[in-house]
């Protein structure tokens, strides 16, 4: 077993690092500087295997690990995400850093950002010390030399310590093992001394469609087989050209991928308009889809919209794209006591709250293109009568019970006190701002009188205890039903829904309270019970019911036809318990067979840079907020996906929201496009050319086709973030083709060069016709607009999801105007965003000239000599690092705070910064004072 490679090379560190650990012996042969290298272009290290070559690194890892039984195939299996992250997230950003390093004076520091961004995700996995196990296995030795050129790096090594420090202390672990630390005293350190191999490595790594799953070996230049293993899911973006292949394709596939590329002739399924609402119908799959419904207590932010009405609509424009008969609701849940606390703090009537707002959440879910059937409200005399009619149901089948209830009432306000008037602190956790009905810190449900320190949010006086009649929902009379169904159903329920599902059934069920002492909510029809109203935990969810009946006559079709209808939930993961436990057996206690929840489909949180999006605190980006960027809504919509928090918490950062957009949307997707639609106007008259394929293309295809299999299974289970990686991988694969078949070149040969290259284009375009399709649930503007540059006048006749790749623009067919479909987004519109949405939504300044105009600040004069002070202090900061050069993301930052310290001190000066920038030159005596701090931050 032989090692090619040049020094310092990141891949042979791997490589060394397992044949160390296996205790295979490994002759290494420095290539560097010898003409021809490796023999296969320029990439390097390759190992040699009895006469095969393997030219992935993971693979050849694996086959060293296994040959010497250091690697089992179950071990694969469960190393199968991890190995995944690993290939396509780690590693390319890790030789990105190094490429940037090579090419430039100074590396790119978002770059860098984002390496410790993804290695935030390895803490939970480094309990024991290593990735997996008691010792040292195949995602330590991939993992630790990934990130050893940063890691080794005197500048670097700090700030990795202190942005994660648990990878950090791992990494030094393993630098301490005795066959790490041999390996690693052949090669150097920091990020200078490894950039020089960054143009030899392979250039990116992705995942297959099923993930890494079996034995690994590698690519064979001589078309032998390696030993025993089999290939890796594992592909670079040059496989085409140095036939580095995937699993290779199959005969079976190859005979499946050319009988279904023949033209569509309009397969869509679901071309036909429906006239009316939607109802189930017999021989189809009837999917019915609620998001949780948003309180109209304030804006969404961006964690509420992905939880909840994003991730829905994502799923509901893939059922329909796949023909399934799809209804898709939801509402604001106008009423109890957060609507009335909100009232009460702008000074109008809840009914004029839930206007404003339930106006203010339709304006924001029309702009991202949230496809509702029925987007409705919960204070309707629908929503009152179906109400009462389920509590009727539950209370003559003996499903409710009367008690007494010590409540917190409030001398001051003389007024009981609903859970969410009062706060105090969690008897659970010692949270100081804990509310009546729940905890926000520990997610523990309580009551509102087992709060310690308690104090009314009307007025912060103390309450005290009083006793109040109420009903309650007999749920220990349920408790066998809903066991035995919640054991079926959960089964496909997202893991964190199944866990709290089944965590509040393990103590046994109580009796929980259903009504409350408001006057805002759907009335009680009970004698004795006319001033009271019941819970929103226990109205709110009939609203789905109600807002569905809104939409149509015949709402029992879809909500009493369990047979025929499958329903899906979405939302964040403190909404799942009323969910999974007080919405079912709610409607189990009726006695009548209702629809419930198949798929419950829960995220966890995702949180706001370093802090947690919160409504009540106005921290974060809201949805009015991200349509003030100008940054287009597809744009939020496929980072808010591609970010989506499916397993773990994750994390908005505007950093990552433009890398994202540049290398993923801009770069590649946009790039493939762009090229593909230009090169067909330029060189063949705007129409699509005859196709021949020969047998690279029919493999591209096949390659195709598995991204688009996987694509279906993953949305099918909603699994959306995974999903958009795979419409990225078949991008990938254009990207792959043109490069490798050069059609500009091709065009000015002979003949049959240029038919050659009609070819390649027409295949591409087809392909964009394709990816058209599969944006369409993430990015439905950018859909619509693709579609628009391909030709397509009649989008029913492709907006189909097709099982094989079909041909759906024929040869002949006329496209369109082609036309850059993405922009890039600049460092600098990063850094006004980050200081326009630092703080509170309350504090923030409004954007552009759309602002309505603000009232005048009364200046401060002591506040303003403070700030003064700071302003200079941090005047002199940016100047001293700008003079040192320092670190791009460390002089931003200082920037910023700079900023946010003026805009503090024009408001103390009584100066409305916003409209002092609009007078230019004309300063006024308050501004010249910062006349020279302005331009420290310019």
């Amino acid at each position: 077993m032989r090692l090619l490679t040049n020094k310092n090379n990141v891949n042979s560190l791997k490589i060394q690092l397992a044949a160390e650990l296996a205790g295979q012996k490994l002759e290494v042969l420095d290539i560097t500087g010898k003409s021809g290298g490796t023999g296969y272009k320029n990439l390097a290290p390759v190992l040699e295997v009895d006469g095969s070559n393997l030219f992935m690194p993971n693979p050849a890892v694996i086959l060293i690990l296994q040959l010497n039984n250091k690697l089992t195939e179950k071990d694969l299996s469960s190393f199968e995400s991890v190995l995944r992250w690993e290939s396509t997230t780690l590693y390319p950003l890790c030789h990105s850093y190094l490429t940037s390093a090579l090419q430039n004076k100074s590396p790119d520091a978002s770059i860098k950002t984002q390496i410790f961004s993804a290695l935030e995700s390895l803490g939970p996995k480094l309990g024991q010390g290593f990735l997996s196990g008691s010792e040292p296995s195949l995602l330590d030795i991939l993992v630790w030399s990934d990130i050893f050129p940063l890691a080794t790096d005197k500048t670097i090594r700090k700030e990795l310590s202190e942005k994660v420090p648990g990878v950090s202390s791992w990494f030094q672990k393993l630098e301490g093992e005795a066959s790490f630390k041999s390996c690693a005293s052949k090669f150097g350190q920091g990020v200078a001394a490894f950039k020089e191999c960054a143009a030899t490595l392979v250039p990116f790594q992705k995942a297959g469609s099923g993930g890494v799953t079996g034995s690994a070996g590698g690519a064979a230049a001589s078309g032998k087989s390696a030993a025993k293993p089999s290939p890796a899911p594992l592909a670079s973006q040059d496989s085409v050209e140095s036939k580095v292949k995937e699993n290779p394709v199959t005969a079976d596939e190859l005979t499946a991928t050319k009988a279904a590329f023949k033209p569509c002739g309009g397969c869509a399924k679901n071309a036909a308009k429906k006239c009316g609402p939607v109802l189930p119908e017999a021989g189809k799959r009837n999917i019915m889809i609620t998001s949780a419904l948003p309180y109209v207590n304030n804006v969404p932010h961006l964690g509420n919209i992905v939880g909840c009405v994003l991730s829905a609509d994502v799923y509901a424009r893939f059922a329909r794209l796949r023909g399934y008969n799809t209804l898709f609701v939801c509402g604001t849940d106008e009423y109890g006591t957060s609507t009335e606390t909100k009232a009460v703090e702008e000074g109008l009537t809840p009914r004029e709250i839930c206007d404003k707002y339930n106006a203010l959440h339709t304006q924001i879910y029309e702009w991202f293109k949230i496809s509702f059937d029925k987007f409705g409200r919960t204070t309707t005399e629908t929503q009152t009568k179906i109400s009462q009619e389920i509590f009727w149901d539950l209370y003559n089948t003996g499903h409710t019970s009367e008690d007494s209830v010590e409540q917190l009432y409030c001398s001051n306000c003389d007024r009981f006190l609903a859970d969410r008037f009062v706060e105090g602190e969690c008897p659970l956790c010692g949270f100081e701002d804990a509310r009546g009905d729940q905890c926000d810190a520990c997610g523990k449900l309580i009551n509102a009188v087992e709060l310690k320190k308690p104090r009314c949010k009307l007025c912060s006086k103390t309450p005290s205890i009083r006793t109040s009649k109420h009903l309650f929902l007999e749920l220990p009379k349920v408790e066998d039903k809903l066991n035995a169904w919640l054991e079926k159903s959960s089964e496909k329920w997202t893991s964190n829904a199944r866990i709290i599902g089944r965590s509040w059934l393990k103590g046994g069920l109580q009796p929980r309270c259903i009504t409350r002492d408001l006057k805002w909510g759907t009335p009680v029809p009970l004698q004795g019970y006319e001033t009271k109203v019941f819970y929103v935990w226990f109205d709110a969810p009939i609203g789905y019911i109600s807002i569905t009946a809104e939409y149509t006559s015949e709402w029992r079709k879809w909500w009493q036809n369990r047979d025929q209808v499958e329903y899906w939930q979405f939302m964040a993961k403190d909404n799942v318990p009323f969910h999974s436990v007080v919405f079912p057996s709610t409607l189990m206690g009726t006695g009548k067979e209702w629809t419930l929840v198949n798929r419950l489909m829960s995220t966890e949180y995702l949180n706001y840079e370093d802090s947690k999006f919160s409504k009540s605190r106005g921290i974060g980006v809201f949805g009015n907020d991200a349509k003030d960027t100008g940054i287009p809504a597809d744009v939020w919509r496929f980072y808010l996906i591609y970010s989506r928090p499916e397993n773990q918490d994750s994390c908005f950062k505007w950093e990552d929201l433009m890398s994202k957009n540049n290398s993923e949307l801009l770069a590649n997707l946009g790039n493939f496009i762009n090229r593909a639609l230009k090169f067909t106007k330029d060189n063949f008259g705007y129409q699509v050319p005859t196709m021949d394929l020969n047998a690279d293309d029919w493999e591209i295809v096949s390659l195709v086709n598995r991204e688009l299999t996987h694509y279906i299974a993953l949305l099918e289970d909603a699994r959306e973030r995974e999903a958009i990686s795979a419409v990225f991988n078949i991008s990938r694969l254009g990207n792959q083709l043109m490069q490798h078949n050069t059609p500009w070149k091709l065009v000015k040969g002979s003949a049959e060069d240029k038919a050659r290259a009609g070819t390649v284009v027409g295949l591409s375009a087809n392909l964009a016709c394709l990816l058209s399709i599969l944006i369409q649930p993430f990015m439905p503007d950018l859909s619509a607009k693709l579609q628009g540059q391909l030709g397509v006048t009649d989008p029913d006749t492709v907006n189909f999801i097709p099982e094989k790749m079909p041909i759906l623009l024929p040869s002949g067919h006329k496209i369109g105007e082609p036309s850059p479909l993405i922009a890039e987004i600049k460092q600098d519109k990063i850094n006004e965003l980050k200081v326009r949405y630092a703080g509170k939504q309350s504090s923030r300044p409004s954007p552009g000239p759309t602002s309505t105009p603000t009232t005048a600040v009364k200046a401060d004069p002591t506040l303003a000599a403070a700030l003064e002070k700071e302003v200079t202090a941090q005047g002199n900061i940016v100047r001293d690092l700008k003079a040192a050069k320092s670190d791009k993301d460390q002089i931003s930052a200082a920037v910023a705070k700079l900023l946010d310290l003026k805009k503090q001190l024009a408001i103390a000066q009584g100066v409305d910064p916003a409209a002092d920038s609009k007078k230019g030159g004309k300063k006024s005596g308050n501004s010249n004072k910062q006349t020279s701090q302005n331009k420290e931050a310019s």
